[in-house]
């Protein structure tokens, strides 16, 4: 059962889209809302960018710069969460209540995003993140932390916020097992075993083999994924194996290119 669910709130223009998928969730289960902005520690990172040779007088302005950007930051990041709170009307809250349902509360902390994520990950039934960009929202280190350390699954939603009903098998119409066959092979048998297992439970399930269109696997996918707006779900794997999967190509393909909603797990 989904109860509270982890948002990073980084005051980029991309929240509001991640915030509104995260909604769709929440109303669906009647969830509580956390959206944990993460302040960096500007003397920590300005030590970290300044040269051997920089001096103190250097560290200092570049402490004070970084101070001034992780202000108008968090700043933009706490408007946009309370606009979002009050447009859809969620009440604020810090521990549950009766009646209960969708809710929503403001975390802060300071340090490394990353960690922090993946810290008050550990105790969140579920986190919803942004996909990873190059000069704003999450980083990948941060999507990495969150799916490795956490321990919980993560929901990354498209770029553009979702209208439709919560993605989540039990709730699902249709599941389709894909298959993307390279090398004119395809896991046939652990296909199979995976149809199985889900129609034990009485969800509607099927297998469809593809075979890789010219660009890659991923973009084979992410079409057939995209003709029916399905939610793609895709596994996780050991630490070094995970990175090399992220920052290879499948992975971050479907990351920066998906139009569907993606769910990963370890």
């Amino acid at each position: 059962m989904i109860k509270t669910i982890l948002v990073p709130a980084t005051g980029s223009d991309r929240d509001n889209a991640v915030f509104a998928s995260a909604l769709i969730i929440a109303r669906a289960f009647a969830a509580h809302l956390e959206f944990l902005h993460v302040r960096p520690d500007a003397a920590s990172t300005a030590i970290a960018m300044a040269s051997d040779g920089g001096g103190a007088t250097m560290v200092g302005g570049l402490i004070t710069r970084l101070e001034e950007e992780a202000s108008r930051r968090e700043e933009k990041a706490k408007q946009l969460f309370e606009s979002f709170c009050q447009r859809e009307g969620l009440a604020l809250r810090d521990a549950p209540s009766d009646p209960q349902g969708p809710s929503a509360q403001w975390c802060r902390e300071i340090g490394a995003e990353p960690y922090w994520v993946a810290e008050y990950g550990h105790a969140a039934d579920l986190l919803v993140i942004g996909r990873p960009g190059k000069d704003e929202g999450v980083s990948l280190d941060t999507v990495e932390g969150a799916l490795i350390d956490s321990g919980r699954p993560l929901l990354i939603p498209p770029a553009v916020a979702l209208t439709a009903a919560s993605p989540f098998l039990s709730m699902a119409k249709q599941i389709v097992v894909l298959i993307v066959a390279e090398d004119q092979r395809a896991p046939e048998e652990e296909a199979d075993r995976l149809m199985a297992g889900l129609q034990w439970q009485g969800l509607p399930v099927s297998v469809r083999h593809l075979r890789p269109q010219a660009h890659s696997a991923a973009d084979t996918l992410l079409s057939a994924a995209g003709e029916h707006a399905a939610l793609v779900v895709m596994g996780g794997y050991g630490h070094s194996r995970l990175r090399e999967w992220i920052f290879g190509g499948f992975t971050l393909r479907v990351l920066r290119g998906a139009n569907v909603p993606v769910l990963m797990a370890h």
